[in-house]
């Protein structure tokens, strides 16, 4: 979930994470000498506009929400642009800002032009496909609305840019179809962009030179879908590790039969069957990241068909029916580690082929240095300890 800047600044403190690890590159250089090869890294970080309403443009004055005269344009114009850029969808958001003004506090229903308005954008982005672990979405706007008005507090503070435009029901439901929007985009530019890019550099590198992926929350479908292709596309040959830092991706979306689902898999899930990828796959999970362990599940259940799928608490399930690798790894498959993440000075072994999933808590935290208070830690990842482990998957083939 970032714009420009935000890009910027996280992959320089990734790229500097990483590269601070001079024990990690010592021994990857060691390890690629007996192998009578060299060891030259290259970083490279993939920027996909993935913010409701962010900056991507370095020149761009923050963002109004005077929702009157010219300045109303200007939101439609940047809402568009994220939902769907129609006629349609342009007429459908002007009717929710202008409800959004007359609505001062939020009226006990949706009303009736702003609910059509909903259903309009829902059908102009095409909002109505299958998540990752297959399941469908069934997007009501009535029901969603709803289930803003109750929603806990506790989910008031996350930030997966839901709620950030105005603290309004009627827009905060807005932000939700940005937010299936991303998850849609992300699975779109991994299977497309991404993997004509990753497929480009494959072919012309040398047959020594190891591709390893890393994405971080909706990142993780960008890179799982990067690898795993579109309509059984192949890459030139599997990448050599994957590491899923917490990821917004279900839980069972490499999960070749998901448990108790009428015969779906996740949507990810070839990617363990045809080994594409040759080295580990590693999970990270946190419970300090509040925007995976309580509004990922949550937005997960609002876009849910209801009825479609057995109700895993009645079942004694160990996992739940929505939920993220970023808060369980990845669920449903055989070949599943579960480790704790190590400190920097002890030395993982992770194997090819192999599923990994660590448990963070200890390292990805983001604790207020002036009330002690742990804080949403979705984006704490830059650490030398996460760093550690990407080198160690690096290591595992």
């Amino acid at each position: 979930m970032g714009d420009i800047p935000a890009a910027k600044e996280q992959y320089n403190n990734w790229i500097t994470a990483m590269g601070s690890r001079a024990a990690d590159i010592q021994k990857i250089k060691e390890l690629r000498q007996l192998q009578n090869q060299e060891f030259r890294p290259l970083l490279i970080g993939l920027h996909w506009p993935s913010k409701p309403w962010g900056n991507e443009d370095l020149n761009a004055k923050p963002t109004s929400y005077d929702t009157s005269g010219s300045e109303l344009n200007n939101l439609i114009d940047q809402y568009a642009q994220d939902v769907a850029d129609t006629e349609a969808a342009r007429e459908a958001l002007r009717t929710i800002f202008a409800a959004s003004i007359e609505y001062a506090n939020p009226p006990e229903t949706l009303p009736p032009q702003v609910n059509q308005a909903y259903e309009v954008l829902i059908k102009e982005a095409a909002l109505n496909g299958d998540e990752e672990d297959g399941a469908s979405l069934n997007l009501n706007p009535e029901n969603i609305y709803q289930s803003l008005i109750a929603e806990n507090a506790e989910t008031q503070e996350i930030s997966f840019g839901i709620g950030d435009a105005a603290d309004n029901k009627i827009l905060d439901l807005l932000g939700y179809l940005s937010y299936w929007k991303m998850k849609e985009r992300a699975r779109e530019i991994g299977s497309t962009s991404g993997f004509k890019l990753l497929t480009q550099l494959q072919k012309v590198a040398a047959k020594t030179t190891r591709f390893h992926l890393v994405g971080h929350s909706f990142g993780c479908i960008v890179v799982s879908s990067i690898v795993n292709g579109k309509d059984n596309n192949q890459l030139v040959r599997p990448v050599d590790s994957l590491v899923l830092i917490q990821g917004a991706l279900s839980l069972w979306s490499y999960c070749p039969d998901i448990l108790r689902r009428r015969n779906l898999s996740g949507c990810f899930s070839s990617i363990l069957n045809n080994r594409k990828v040759t080295g580990p796959i590693v999970t990270t999970r946190s419970i300090h990241d509040n925007s995976v362990t309580k509004l990922y599940p949550t937005a997960s259940v609002l876009g849910r068909f209801q009825g479609q799928d057995i109700n895993f608490a009645e079942t004694n399930s160990e996992f739940p029916e929505y939920g993220s690798i970023g808060t369980f790894g990845i669920q449903g498959i055989n070949e599943a580690t579960s480790l704790k993440m190590y400190p920097c000075d002890k030395p993982y072994n992770f194997q090819s082929g192999k599923v990994y999933n660590l448990e963070s808590s200890e390292f990805i935290r983001n604790t207020d240095p002036k009330t002690g208070k742990d804080e949403d830690a979705h984006n704490s990842i830059a650490k030398p300890e996460v760093a550690h482990a990407v080198w160690a998957a690096a290591f595992g083939n």
